[in-house]
């Protein structure tokens, strides 16, 4: 390599460091997500959670009644129709157990997991709740 080809080389790899330097910078990492804390607003707030079970996309609507920042009624119901009937037992059974689970718990400190057997709805139930939260700092 002569000369001017060296230079030439060393000046498009400084400015290949730069631009990478610069956008170092830049970055697309979205901020972390607002993590709604209480206390609350008293009353009655409803919001849908998505998760996917074995059959698809599964859509809960949750409603729930606080009061002093405490679930003291808790409904469930899902929008899909389409349910096979394993996805309706476990479904059911998250229905009938889920009552057991939240009311008298404060909303903060809900992060169900398994309850009826169904581990899958559980991540639909817990996002319905954060935006359950969000709802209720603005109420």
């Amino acid at each position: 390599m002569t000369t001017p080809d060296v230079q030439r080389c060393t000046v498009l790899a400084l400015a290949l460091l730069a631009l990478t330097g610069s956008l170092a910078g830049c970055s697309t990492t979205p901020p972390p997500p607002i993590v709604p804390t209480g206390p609350y607003v008293d009353g009655e707030y409803s919001a849908a959670g998505e998760y996917t079970s074995p059959a698809g996309r599964e859509i809960i609507e949750v409603t729930v009644t606080l009061e002093k920042d405490l679930i003291a009624e808790v409904h469930v119901r899902w929008t899909d129709g389409d349910a096979s009937d394993e996805v309706a037992h476990f479904q059911n059974a998250f229905d009938g157990d889920i009552q057991s689970v939240v009311i008298g718990v404060d909303i903060d400190e809900i992060q169900v997991d398994r309850v009826g057997g169904s581990s899958l709805t559980s991540g639909g139930f817990n996002d319905a709740i954060e935006l359950i939260k969000l709802q209720a700092m603005r109420a």
